[in-house]
């Protein structure tokens, strides 16, 4: 194959015979020698066939972080080569640069570093990459592609891992854990705590909490404490339907979603509970088991990693059903979804009963902040403004309606902005353990 230098090169010298006797002639000439010196250029070319590639870099990043992926370019010929490496990865995962030129002597290796910023979660995996090689004219080039799943080269995938913004409020969570876990005394039983331990008695402790009978075996007044019970069971239910595709804050809907349950799911399991993650629309996504008490978070993560809203209705009797048949014990269902009117109207509200009757439901919902901004009028406002503002407000409206409906049946109701609903779910977690609801 030709490049461009050699077409530019044809195009310029073609006019030149015009000026001759017989142009057309000299034309043909030009042509037919710039052919033979072409073909020449790909004969005096580096053989590819002695040509390898290996990868070796990142095989997992979080999601707003930096990769890097390395090609190493062999050439074990006995001969020079001048490539032109083309290293071809899926748009998303934001690859560069991805042409490299270089010269290898025989022998000899060269390590290329692609610098990866993926803009979405999931699997990105290397294309293809793309050798050239270039004759000592640099007119012509020999090319072969190689996909890696071929034989030659090795597979290359990147797992980008969920967005967790939220981690940054972890330590103070896990700090509010630490204290509702015993670390100071539970004021007053509750109802479902466990009995921990006995220590003296000190000003302002809940008099009915004082143990008489080791109140007298230890000559001073010892009072109980308590902790909140252990092993429960919670489940993170993310809904992946249409409405999850909504952008909200720029990026989509569910993404809000995964981040609360990434940190509901790590305050969980640092109190023992165990952790289950369900995933669905008109189908499940992703399933996840607690598989024992060690839960282990790599798995959840790596169940979120993958998921992708999809543009159908989210069938909310597959949710009831998953629900229903994985035991009685009363459990936390946390359900991850949009509190629009027409899908929780018509798909969850004649199921939440049921639900509600076995278990403790709480239905996180992310709130546009850009609505809240067209809700408020401005300073100096016109008469469109003030229509925009109307339809905010009803939308505001709406979604208190459901909120309202919702907690009639059942189930307590998060609605926060994106920024909020991890802390806000969070919250309310603690807030059940330290209750003895839980």
């Amino acid at each position: 194959m030709v490049t461009r230098r050699f077409a530019v090169i044809l195009l310029f010298g073609i006019p030149l015979p015009l000026l001759l006797p017989s142009p057309w002639l000299a034309v043909l000439g030009v042509v037919v020698a710039g052919g033979v010196i072409a073909a020449v250029d790909v004969l005096m070319a580096g053989a590819l066939t002695a040509v390898t590639v290996r990868r070796d870099g990142d095989r997992t990043i979080w999601l707003g972080d930096r990769a890097t992926v390395s090609l190493t370019v062999a050439n074990e010929g006995g001969r020079e080569v001048r490539l032109g490496v083309r290293d071809s990865w899926v748009p998303s995962a934001g690859a560069g640069p991805l042409l490299h030129r270089i010269a290898l002597a025989a022998g000899e290796e060269q390590v290329l570093a692609t610098t990866l910023l993926p803009v979405r979660h999931g699997n990105r995996p290397a294309v293809r990459v793309t050798l050239r090689s270039y004759g000592p004219f640099g007119l012509a080039y020999r090319q072969r592609s190689r996909r890696w799943n071929t034989a030659r080269t090795p597979a290359w995938n990147l797992r980008v891992l969920p967005h967790f913004p939220s981690r940054r409020i972890l330590p103070e969570k896990l700090a509010r854990m630490r204290v509702i876990d015993g670390s100071q005394v539970t004021r007053g039983r509750g109802q479902g705590t466990e009995f921990d331990a006995l220590r003296s008695y000190v000003l302002g402790d809940d008099v009915r909490s004082i143990d008489w009978r080791g109140t007298a075996r230890a000559g001073h007044v010892v009072v109980r404490t308590w902790r909140p019970e252990r092993d429960r069971r919670v489940y993170c239910v993310l809904d992946t339907g249409r409405t999850s595709a909504v952008r909200v804050a720029g990026v989509p809907r569910l993404d809000a979603a995964i981040d609360a349950a990434l940190l509901l799911s790590v305050l969980a399991t640092r109190a023992e509970d165990r952790v289950d993650l369900l995933a669905l629309d008109a189908e499940v996504r992703a399933r996840v088991d607690h598989g024992g008490q060690n839960q282990k978070l790599t798995r959840l993560i790596d169940g979120m990693a993958s998921l992708e809203p999809a543009l159908i209705e989210t069938d909310y009797t597959l949710l009831a059903t998953e629900l229903l048949k994985r035991g009685r014990k009363p459990s936390l269902v946390v359900i991850f979804t949009a509190l629009d009117v027409a899908p929780m109207i018509a798909g969850l509200l004649p199921l939440l009963p049921r639900i509600a009757a076995r278990h403790h439901v709480i239905v996180a919902g992310t709130r546009d902040p850009e609505v809240t901004r067209l809700a408020e009028l401005p300073p100096n406002f016109r008469a469109a403004d003030v229509h925009t503002a109307a339809a905010a407000q009803r939308t505001f409206a709406e979604r208190e309606r459901v909120a309202d409906v919702l907690g009639r049946f059942g189930a307590t109701v998060v609605d926060a902005e994106p920024a909020e609903l991890a802390s806000r779910v969070a919250d309310l977690y603690l807030l059940l353990k330290a209750t003895g609801r839980l």
